[in-house]
């Protein structure tokens, strides 16, 4: 049997602790139980000593973000599954299970997330991985039962196991061993969209990432930054441009790179137009955040494509999914991939 670790990081959660940390402690008699916790300055340490005896304290000097404080939270785990679950997931009965079976049944199989639905609209997916996340070919990414703004309801559409592009970091269960021979999230990106670049890179080996639709979680989503959080949509299309970068191949980088720039100018002035100039700016920061920062990734670009030289395709959606949705009228991933 293999060993798991169900990592959790938190920062000021005191209010989030008890209300969903029970769930992951009662229905995961299979593994420890982490909670590494990011320098809080409320009283999650205490909380966690007096409600939560059964669970490992990784204390941290430093506030690290999402990115580097998985990083370092990890090198303190000893376990052949890591299983990352945000502090605001509650987990159900057996959930562990058939995200173990998978990772049994194949040792091709590197990441594997479970379905994640809405904490507070249950019978919905959850904007943050729902059936499994996808990317099209212009580098945008999506998710089986959520397409931009449009969530699905469950109807059991996407109770299957199959491969995907990319498995959400709101709950991501990973080897340890491909976690560290692919160095962990890259942690310039601090938060937002770090697991599509780690499964990306995956994909540049001859693993495979899965979803597991026998496995459902509920997530409760934007915890720490709301969705309009001009601080989210900053990361969000920073981190999406910074990513195409470092991934994309040569003929990609010039032919799609400079739609995706104008792409993006387009949605800085539709967030003016819906009287949200705040992000709008963030999106203008982005991108002078990626020329400020191109040398660095232009190196990461190299070194990575000189170890990795291509990845697998199969898994990308060969269309562009914002023709498909805004022209197109389709708000759904059944029907037309």
């Amino acid at each position: 049997m293999a060993s798991v670790a169900v990592v959790i990081l938190n920062y000021n959660g005191e209010k989030l602790l008890p209300e969903f940390l029970p769930s992951v402690v009662q229905y995961s008699p299979q593994a420890k139980i982490y909670v590494a916790d990011n320098s809080s300055t409320d009283d999650s340490i205490t909380v966690l000593e007096r409600n939560f005896p059964s669970v490992n304290i990784i204390p941290m000097p430093y506030n690290y973000g999402f990115c580097k404080g998985y990083n370092e939270a990890l090198r303190c785990v000893d376990a052949d599954i890591f299983v990352l679950v945000n502090s605001d997931i509650q987990v159900t009965k057996n959930w562990l299970e058939p995200v173990l079976k998978l990772f049994d049944s194949d040792p091709l199989i590197a990441a594997v997330q479970p379905k994640i639905k809405s904490y507070r609209e249950k019978s919905k997916f959850e904007y943050a991985g729902a059936g499994g996340g996808m990317i099209d070919t212009l580098g945008y990414p999506f998710c089986r039962g959520r397409i931009f703004e449009h969530i699905e309801i469950d109807h059991g559409q996407y109770d299957d196991e199959r491969e995907i592009f990319w498995a959400s970091g709101a709950c991501l269960a990973i080897r340890s061993t491909i976690f560290f021979e692919m160095d962990g999230f890259d942690e310039d990106f601090f938060a937002h969209m770090e697991e599509i670049d780690l499964c990306w890179r995956i994909h540049r080996t001859n693993h495979k990432v899965y979803y597991c639709g026998l496995s459902t979680v509920y997530h409760l989503g934007a915890a720490t930054l709301s969705y309009q959080n001009p601080r989210k949509t900053f990361l969000n299309f920073r981190n999406n441009l910074t990513m195409l970068l470092k991934n994309f191949s040569t003929v990609e980088l010039f032919l799609k790179m400079p739609l995706r720039i104008l792409l993006d100018w387009i949605a800085a002035i539709v967030f003016l137009i819906k009287l949200q100039p705040q992000n709008a700016i963030a999106v203008l920061r982005a991108q002078m955040a990626i020329v400020v920062n191109l040398n660095a990734s232009l190196k990461k670009r190299r070194a990575l494509q000189k170890k990795y030289p291509e990845y697998n395709t199969q898994q990308v959606y060969g269309g562009m999914i914002l023709y498909d949705y805004y022209l197109k009228r389709r708000n759904s991933f059944i029907g037309f991939w």
